[in-house]
């Protein structure tokens, strides 16, 4: 089942997935549907890459421990466990901005994150910059590459009739009114 911006979210949504390409701000709203409805979250990203970009061998056990919870809220990515976090989702938010503003996210973000030399998970940071036109995987190629994919995934689970709910968002605007409006309807009273 699709839906937008300001459809109401069942008062059970709990276990939440987030899809995207990379910089479509996956991470910052993980973290903001976390703090307002009070559930435990990961970055899904520092489970996977171990050392000198390495994957790390408990990553699919660590994923499948983190989600076996009542309430986590989690980017749907990695194929290898993809299928076990959509079998335990009951909402998928589908991040569908336009591919431009995605890749200036991107940009913009890798930069920063090399110029000021962020570490991002176990000993890792953003490679040289003139490896975009080197390596096929680089992140902003690889945000570039991917972009219609997500959108087929998306697409795909909202035609689903016993998969999660899907949120779809495209835009900076409805991503802020579905916070302020379906997402904060279903915070907790203090």
């Amino acid at each position: 089942m699709l839906r937008g911006p300001e459809d109401p979210l069942p008062p059970t949504t709990r276990r939440i997935l987030i899809t995207g390409p990379s910089g479509a701000g996956k991470s910052t709203l993980r973290e903001t549907i976390s703090e307002t409805l009070h559930l435990p979250t990961v970055e899904i990203d520092s489970l996977h890459h171990g050392p000198n970009w390495s994957s790390r061998p408990t990553f699919a056990a660590e994923v499948d421990q983190f989600t076996s919870g009542p309430g986590w809220v989690v980017e749907w990515q990695y194929s290898q466990v993809r299928r076990l976090l959509l079998s335990r989702a009951d909402t998928l938010v589908w991040l569908n901005h336009n591919r431009w503003t995605v890749t200036q996210r991107v940009v913009r973000r890798t930069v920063r994150r090399r110029i000021h030399h962020v570490e991002l998970w176990n000993g890792n940071y953003e490679p040289p910059l003139r490896t975009l036109l080197t390596d096929r995987d680089h992140i902003i190629r690889w945000s570039w590459r991917t972009h219609r994919q997500r959108e087929r995934d998306a697409l795909a689970v909202a035609r689903q009739p016993s998969g999660p709910i899907v949120v779809r968002l495209v835009g900076q605007a409805q991503v802020d009114a579905w916070v302020r409006g379906p997402l904060r309807a279903l915070a907790p009273s203090r």
